[in-house]
């Protein structure tokens, strides 16, 4: 049993201390790792390969939606950045700039693409003319750059990789029905590929995107009960082609102004998975998003056959579309149990000479441990099987912690004995004022998550002034 447990050792307990937790496991599952580059990380095989199965997930359900994948230039010149104030004023504090071309200077210099909402708009203003020409359904996988002061792998870098969703539309009608169709893409994605419970809603006037009408987000619960914003879509109205003078001639030959939006994931969805599933060994990795879904151990791999039959299990396995991976290494079957468990590996079979004398194989489960005895025979079924009880394992234990610490409250004091259980979601009415959303924060530390869609009557009053309540607000500590 020591050897099984050499591994997982390096990793500190998320009870003693979460923040080196995750940043152990980042490093010690091979996830990232550090650059000369200050903020910015090296996303090695493994995590880009989690990364590369989010993307492959999201690009098919994109596309199912109608979009198209484009790709934008990385610079953007600061005269065209400046077109749209509201945009440049919320994203100036975070923008890297390129001043100089080779030795000399730039006349007008170059933002490094922090998001390309004006580059999308000045190609729209050349292509858009008529009602024909809409919608354009437009999406990009790049990376971006904001020069972040505090950093964190995956959850905050100086640059990091997103998709953004770019759109177009005749109405305001139809752009509002993307941006939260586009959201709804990302609360299935998150509960059907990650096993991650999100909620959905409103960010606030004062935390919604910059220069957009309004912003919906789905936020997540880690495990730790901070919470975490693991999407975002906006709804720009037409302010954007007012600025950028996009108009299109409409069925009634009358030049009008389009309706924009736009909408984005990024790498930081690793971070959540970690944070969601995680445990003291390592990662626990959502099947559909896990490089390897089901590794093969031999035991006793010296010993005649035993390295045959892995084969043959591997390349059925294979055959059936699961990714798998036989480690025939000459590492301990003990050295390789505790490394695959700490890659969060889904599925790991066992195969020694007893179990072939048996007709059989062990499989043991990385979400909660148990290990099964399935003939050969039944081994594409069970492996199927196990798999949807994983998925649906780990969805009901991060439904269950979220639950768990979300707490309801009237009053500010309210709020604060619930913190004292420890950190969560807060369920609280408000009158709508900044001022009051400003005084909560102040004064418990949670700060509003957004509007959910789905409203409850906590109470009539607003939980921070007194006043008549107008919505409830999700409110909690977030990364």
């Amino acid at each position: 049993m020591a050897k099984d447990k050499k591994m997982v050792t390096a990793i500190t307990s998320m009870d003693e201390d979460f923040a080196q937790w995750y940043t152990d496991i980042c490093k010690k599952a091979e996830l990232v790792e550090y650059t000369s580059v200050k903020g910015c990380m090296v996303i090695r095989p493994y995590g880009y390969a989690i990364w590369e199965n989010i993307q492959h997930i999201l690009d098919g359900m994109f596309k199912a939606t109608g979009h198209e994948n484009v790709c934008m230039p990385m610079f953007i010149p600061e005269s065209l950045l400046q077109k749209e104030k509201d945009h440049v004023e919320g994203f100036a504090p975070e923008v890297a700039w390129v001043t100089h071309g080779g030795s000399e200077k730039l006349e007008d210099r170059l933002c490094v693409r922090p998001t390309s909402e004006t580059l999308f708009c000045e190609h729209y203003a050349n292509i858009v003319h008529s009602y024909r020409d809409l919608p354009k359904l437009y999406n990009q996988w790049v990376s971006v750059v904001r020069w972040e002061k505090t950093t964190r792998p995956f959850l905050r870098s100086r640059e990091f990789l997103w998709q953004e969703g770019h759109t177009i539309h005749a109405t305001a009608q139809e752009a509002i029905e993307e941006t939260e169709r586009m959201l709804n893409v990302y609360a299935d994605f998150c509960k059907d590929a990650l096993a991650m419970p999100v909620v959905k809603g409103k960010k606030t006037e004062s935390d919604k995107f910059a220069g957009a009408v309004s912003t919906y987000a789905i936020e997540a619960l880690m495990h730790d009960g901070k919470a975490l914003q693991a999407g975002t879509s906006h709804y720009f109205g037409d302010g954007f082609a007012k600025a950028f003078e996009i108009e299109y001639t409409d069925k009634d030959n009358k030049r009008v102004f389009p309706h924009q939006t736009s909408w984005g994931v990024t790498t930081r969805l690793i971070g959540a998975v970690i944070m969601t599933h995680g445990d003291d060994n390592g990662l626990v990795l959502p099947p559909a998003v896990a490089p390897i879904q089901v590794v093969i151990i031999p035991v006793a791999q010296h010993k005649e056959g035993v390295l045959e039959k892995a084969g043959e299990l591997r390349d059925r396995l294979a055959a059936a579309g699961y990714r798998v991976k036989l480690d025939d290494s000459e590492n301990s079957p003990g050295w390789k149990f505790a490394e695959y468990e700490m890659k969060g590996v889904p599925l790991r079979v066992e195969i020694g000479p007893r179990d072939i004398e048996e007709d059989q194989c062990v499989i043991a489960s990385r979400w909660n441990g148990e290990k099964t005895f399935v003939p050969l025979a039944e081994l594409e079924t069970a492996v199927d099987q196990k798999l949807k009880e994983a998925h649906d394992g780990m969805y009901a234990k991060a439904l269950e912690n979220q639950e768990k610490r979300t707490y309801a409250c009237t009053t500010v004091d309210e709020i604060n004995k619930a913190l004292e259980q420890g950190d969560g979601f807060i369920k609280a009415m408000w009158c709508g004022e900044e001022a009051c959303e400003d005084s909560v924060k102040e004064l418990t530390g949670v700060g509003s998550r957004c509007i959910p869609f789905e409203q409850e009557q906590i109470s009539d009053k607003c939980v921070c002034c007194g006043r008549p309540a107008k919505c409830m607000v999700y409110w909690g500590k977030a990364y």
